[in-house]
């Protein structure tokens, strides 16, 4: 299944709307044409605006509800312009149009034996205008739908562009954790040291030396020794980043997943770059080596990138 942006446009247009369509359906050229116009943008849910001429504002429920079963998501509005056969074209008057215009004059001569007859400009006047709001919404309608599938194939075509960028993003992700990974362990390392570095100066400044007891805390050297590497080792843990780079690992995995299965996977994609902005945060904030916050403010980067392409997925 694809991914769909929610952001695209297309238009598409029924009946004689140039006046010289020949190729349009007799029906709807009778009436004129509708050109129909769909745009639409990202948003949280979907909220759809139609802007309708009057003598089609009948149609909105159904407008509505054919937007309605081709999207989930995105602020999108249809426009829609009526654009009747001109004044001074002659209208082609249907058999069943002229039936029954006959048939109410001679009801209108019965009642009222001095109504003067209609006039040919008069019948065809009544043709022009009788009628033509049943053939304007068909012809609205034929419009519409060819507009919105356009608009779901326009954003769909967006969608695979959004999909090809966030697969680079995530790639590039997966590059900076394989760099930091063998960095951790040295980073640790180096860390535990300088800690038992200075721990010893300490040590020396207040006068512990070789296995005789402080006199300030009554311990051996020895044992502050002891002391020193489990406070180096709980350090270590805080500033260990293995558990960060992991749960980053996971997360890329499952947007990978998602934009392979497609469908209406937005919201899922925001989550879950929510999180990987998370992991990010933290590999900065436990860095204690510059690479890593260097790794660190690439990836941040990067995630930014991605969250504002999948605020348009659908």
């Amino acid at each position: 299944m694809a991914v769909y942006s929610m952001t695209g446009f297309s238009q598409a247009t029924q009946g004689s709307a140039n006046g010289s369509d020949e190729t349009a359906p007799r029906t709807a050229g009778a009436a004129g044409g509708v050109t129909v116009e769909a745009r639409s943008v990202n948003s949280r849910f979907l909220d759809v605006g139609l802007r309708l001429p009057d003598e089609l504002r009948g149609l909105e429920p159904a407008l509505r509800e054919l937007v309605g079963a081709h999207f989930k998501r995105g602020k999108i509005e249809l426009r829609v312009v009526s654009q009747r056969e001109s004044e001074n074209a002659w209208p082609q008057p249907q058999p069943d149009q002229l039936n029954r215009l006959s048939r109410l004059e001679s009801t209108i001569t019965g009642w009222l034996p001095l109504a003067r007859p209609l006039s040919v400009n008069e019948a065809l006047q009544w043709c022009r205008q009788g009628g033509s709001a049943e053939r304007l919404d068909e012809a609205a309608l034929a419009a519409a739908r060819e507009a919105v599938a356009g608009l779901r194939e326009a954003r769909g075509r967006e969608g695979a562009r959004l999909v090809a960028i966030l697969t680079e993003r995530i790639a590039h992700l997966r590059e900076l954790a394989v760099q930091a990974a063998p960095l951790v362990p040295a980073v640790v390392k180096r860390q535990q040291q300088r800690f038992l570095e200075r721990w010893q100066e300490a040590l020396q400044n207040a006068g512990a030396g070789g296995g005789n007891s402080n006199a300030g805390s009554g311990m051996t050297a020895d044992a502050l020794r002891d002391r020193a590497l489990n406070e180096a080792a709980a350090y270590a843990l805080r500033i260990d980043v293995a558990e960060e780079l992991s749960r980053l690992s996971a997360h890329l995995d499952e947007l990978t997943r998602l934009l392979a299965a497609g469908g209406e996977v937005g919201k899922r994609l925001d989550f879950l770059i929510q999180e990987l902005q998370r992991e990010a945060n933290t590999l900065g904030s436990k860095s204690s080596a510059l690479e890593l916050t260097n790794i660190s403010v690439e990836m941040k980067v990067a995630i930014e990138q991605m969250r504002e392409q999948v605020q348009n997925i659908e």
